[in-house]
């Protein structure tokens, strides 16, 4: 097709600025319930563990930690969370309304880009409204019920930021294919948008590639004619890959814990599981239910196990391949959805997440495209009944599928009801328990996920936590003797042993826990007093001393201390 068939759109049934406030307005109504969720899943190293975004004006924010976390190597998501602390703290709602307004901007992006896309089917379907077809994909693909994790899961910022950048890189391509005097701003707006995708996730690796097939099937007729025309922009795109080059390098031992080879899972293995999940995918883009947080990190051990579902996407495959000659506009959005699902879904194991829905953030636009042609094609007259009750229904199961994300039990309960067992699921699901104090529905999900895991550290540590809330002191004590020190908040659970065995007249047992807690963390004030404390009660009056003493170099003018020290002191001089 050629520069000069884009000129023009065919005249709207309704005003111009409608169509984008309409969408717009349902995006926010429809995600307007999961503003107040909490903070979930991997939230908390995105932004509660963060420590490179408290300071906006730091150079420190464009490095995010290199911890292997979904902000390594993806500088311009961590700005992002910069900025909302910058404005809110630790505030979730600002993060949830933050990713709201990228999901809703991405929409928009969307539904530009398929005005021009559908344009070219005019010479096919005289009566086809370009703006109604494309708000109406647009909406199913804001509004789908699939969408909903990568939406409010505000770690799947990545998911979306990097989703905003790819429609708006292709977006303001097509546009500079309009025979317009602004044509070379908007490749220069195409290659900068480009530019912070590959900043935001690795994913957009492939966005110049999926311009260069729209340029071929909707500008220019050919590869060859795509390239010569616009032989500068595309040395430009191809330049951003240097950008996501550096970045992968920079943070290659990092990725290296999550994502590549030799890391237990074969490359054959892998593709054999991504077989499934494709498959899965399709079928949840059709019927959304169930759906799934968190996967866990099981494979395909066979090819018996999913040999249909291979059948399936080999066969979808070699669809793709022959409508890129032979229909070019359905090889386009086959291409999308395989291309953009490749970086995750091939051969290269990403061993934390085996499946994950969020993936599909962007290939579903390609589905839900070539539904929606579908539907213009085959529904006749009852076309836009069934476009509006679909819509409508994907808003309200989506609206619906919110609520799950209230809080963390109801999350979790959710995900260890559908998904295949794994431990995280249960362990995440105790952890939950234990945040909300309710320790003895803790302990079942806790010897579910360490049944599947007898080493998951994780739900040792928190079965121990909630052993120790229900005063099952000794029990946890053997726990937490037995698991190595890993993190520093482990000195408060020493300490919370300690008050424990305190409070139960075992002063021995609680000046252990307590000088656990003072190795782990020497400044913990109330760890050294209380110590002394024990000490003293255990009738060992000088060690109590330099407990006290060691406490009072932390706080010298601590009046109940000072009292303290010389309650141990006259106890020693009698002998005690």
């Amino acid at each position: 097709m050629s520069s000069a068939q884009s000129s023009s759109f065919p005249r709207a049934r309704f005003p111009a600025w409608l169509a984008p406030l309409a969408l717009t307005l349902a995006v926010a109504l429809v995600y307007a319930n999961s503003l107040s969720a909490p903070f979930l899943f991997d939230d908390a190293g995105a932004v509660l563990g963060n420590p490179t975004i408290r300071d906006l004006t730091s150079l420190a924010v464009l490095s995010p930690p290199a911890d292997g976390s979904t902000t390594t190597g993806r500088p311009v998501v961590n700005f992002s969370y910069a900025l909302n602390y910058a404005f809110g703290g630790e505030h979730v709602v600002g993060y949830r309304v933050v990713n709201v307004a990228i999901h809703a901007l991405a929409a928009l992006a969307l539904f530009g880009l398929l005005r021009r896309m559908f344009l070219s089917l005019r010479h096919k379907f005289p009566l086809f409204n370009c703006d109604a077809a494309a708000l109406a994909a647009a909406a199913l693909w804001a509004l789908h019920p699939l969408q909903t994790e990568s939406v409010v899961c505000i770690a799947q910022r990545t998911e979306t930021l990097c989703g905003l950048f790819f429609l708006f890189t292709l977006y303001a391509f097509a546009r500079s294919a309009e025979p317009t005097p602004r044509a070379r701003w908007w490749q220069v707006l195409s290659v900068g948008s480009c530019l912070l995708g590959m900043a935001a996730k690795e994913v957009m690796v492939t966005a110049p590639l999926v311009v260069l097939l729209y340029d071929r099937t909707f500008a220019a007729g050919t590869f060859a004619g795509a390239l010569r025309l616009r032989r500068g922009y595309y040395a430009a795109l191809a330049g951003t890959w240097l950008l996501l080059a550096f970045l992968v390098l920079q943070n290659s031992g990092a990725r290296g814990a999550s994502a590549g080879f030799g890391l237990g899972v074969t490359p054959w293995t892998y593709l054999l599981t991504q077989a499934d999940a494709l498959v899965r995918y399709l079928g949840l883009t059709l019927w959304p239910h169930p759906l799934v947080l968190d996967y866990g990190t099981g494979v395909a051990g066979a090819l018996a196990e999913v040999w249909w579902q291979g059948v399936v996407v080999l066969m979808l495959l070699a669809a793709t391949v022959w409508a890129l000659v032979r229909r070019p506009m359905l090889g386009f959005v086959g291409a999308w959805f395989f291309l953009i699902l490749a970086p995750s879904s091939s051969f290269v194991p990403l061993v934390a997440q085996t499946m994950a829905e969020h993936r599909m953030y962007l290939p579903l636009a390609a589905v839900l495209t070539v539904a929606t042609l579908a539907l213009f094609r085959f529904s006749g007259a009852l076309r836009w009944l069934v476009l509006v009750a679909v819509v409508a229904a994907s808003a309200v199961v989506t609206a619906v599928r919110n609520r799950d994300y209230r809080d963390a039990i109801a999350i979790w309960s959710d995900t260890v009801a559908h998904a295949p067992p794994h431990s995280r699921a249960f362990t995440n699901l105790g952890s939950a328990y234990v945040a909300a104090g309710r320790p003895a529905e803790a302990l079942m999900p806790l010897d579910r996920a360490l049944a599947l895991n007898p080493a998951d550290y994780s739900a040792q540590r928190n079965r121990a936590l909630a052993l120790l809330a229900l005063g099952r002191a000794d029990e946890a004590a053997v726990i937490f003797t037995a698991l190595p020190a890993r993190e520093p908040g482990e000195a408060a659970e020493y300490f919370e042993l300690g008050n424990a065995y305190a409070r139960e007249g075992k002063f021995p047992e609680a000046a252990t826990a307590y000088t656990r807690t003072a190795t782990l963390d020497p400044a913990h004030f109330a760890a050294r007093a209380n110590l002394g404390n024990a000490l003293l009660a255990a009738g060992r009056a000088a060690e109590a001393i330099a407990a006290y003493e060691a406490a009072l170099r932390l706080r010298p003018s601590d009046a109940r201390l000072l009292e303290n020290l010389a309650l141990a002191r006259d106890a020693a001089r009698r002998g005690r």
